[in-house]
């Protein structure tokens, strides 16, 4: 089976209702970090132009990531310059530590 890590850079008022549409789908697990960074959207009123955003990282099988990806983009929507990204990306192998184990599949 293959893996796919969807990433998605997000406001952070979207924050809860992302992690409920995640929840909702069953997405087992999600890592969340704070981040700030300037792409489309640039605060220009900032010496930096850095606006604050958070990094939402799920590990999944790959024929789950486009639906994952699109209901991220569905909670995180609102329609105004810096909503954000989303990103699917391969990942050759996933481990995990506790059982030193690579996952295979649904089985880790």
């Amino acid at each position: 089976m293959e893996f796919a890590r969807v990433t998605a850079i997000i406001r952070p008022d979207t924050l809860e209702r992302v992690e409920k549409r995640l929840q909702a789908l069953g997405v087992p697990g999600i890592s969340v970090s704070k981040t700030k960074g300037y792409g489309e959207y640039a605060d220009f009123y900032r010496a930096d132009w850095m606006t604050p955003f958070v990094r939402v990282e799920v590990i999944l099988l790959e024929s789950q990531a486009e639906k994952v990806a699109e209901a991220i983009m569905h909670a995180a929507h609102t329609g105004l310059d810096g909503d954000g990204l989303v990103v699917i990306t391969p990942v050759s192998a996933v481990y995990h530590i506790r059982t030193l184990k690579r996952c295979e599949g649904d089985v880790c």
